[in-house]
């Protein structure tokens, strides 16, 4: 028998996405004995490895409540298992929000302490001296109460891009989800 050259997807609109095919898709089922719902999310065998479980959600919820990375392993050597594990680009974001980067306490990164000398402040200013700090240079600096100084113009983009690190580091720190 000939195959058929007729499609389903005549005229407008069309029935269909654009790349749909007709063959049946292939779904992954849940790994959970007798669960019949599609396993897409994948959960670990084991520490380390790179096979994967595929569970429903309901089932990877209930399977990630009961896993413990470190299971069999002493304080010691879970210790020393975190430490390696930090040293590849994941340990980066903690390293980020922890804004290591600078000197003092280790709260400030080098942008904000670049910052705090431009408002002439001490690295444990909190910010409402940042905030005092700024107004006083921003209203002795600006260009309308110096007209035709360059200098000060200069000196009162840089206060305003110092306030600017500084109070987006503040929200930055404060911030709490809604």
């Amino acid at each position: 028998m000939a195959r058929s050259s007729r499609s389903n997807d005549w005229g407008f609109p069309r029935w269909r996405e654009y790349g749909a095919s007709r063959e049946a898709t292939q779904v992954r089922l849940c790994d959970r004995h007798g669960c019949e719902e599609p396993g897409n999310c994948p959960a670990p065998k084991s520490p380390n490895s790179p096979e994967r479980w595929y569970f429903c959600q309901t089932h990877a919820a209930e399977y990630n409540r009961g896993w413990n990375y470190f299971e069999g392993l002493d304080a010691e050597e879970a210790a020393a298992r975190e430490q390696a594990e930090r040293r590849d680009a994941s340990g980066y974001e903690q390293s980020r929000y922890q804004s290591w980067a600078g000197s003092g306490d280790g709260s400030r990164s080098r942008d904000e302490m670049r910052a705090l000398e431009v408002l002439e402040l001490e690295t444990d200013a909190t910010f409402d001296d940042i905030r005092l700090a700024w107004r006083r240079m921003a209203k002795s600096n600006h260009p309308d109460v110096r007209p035709g100084d360059k200098d000060a113009a200069k000196r009162f983009q840089a206060i305003q891009a110092a306030y600017e690190v500084l109070r987006t580091a503040e929200e930055r720190r404060t911030w709490k989800p809604a």
